[in-house]
């Protein structure tokens, strides 16, 4: 019998989309069919770090730590939002 490799994922994924919905409202000009192109961009640009239960991170961080990656989370998605941005109006020009 194969394992299973479903449960594996980036502990990044869930909060950057919840990021990148809660923040899309300062972004007029980034079109809604562009979001998922923003959370790419901002998952690409942290460090990947991958567990296989939510339990498993809640466990071993503490509070300082978890803080310390919503902030970087934050901080990654809205350069992601400039990025895609500044290329759809670099586009606009073109």
């Amino acid at each position: 019998m194969n394992p299973s490799f479903e449960s594996i994922h980036n502990i990044h994924e869930a909060a950057v989309i919840e990021t990148v919905l809660a923040l899309q409202g300062d972004y007029p000009a980034v079109a809604p069919d562009l979001l998922p192109d923003v959370a790419c961009v901002a998952l690409n640009r942290l460090p990947p770090r991958y567990i296989r239960h939510s339990v498993d991170l809640a466990f071993y961080q503490d509070e300082k730590e978890r803080e310390e990656l919503a902030r970087l989370q934050q901080s990654t998605v809205r350069l992601a939002f400039e990025f895609v941005q500044a290329r759809r109006a670099m586009r606009a020009r073109v």
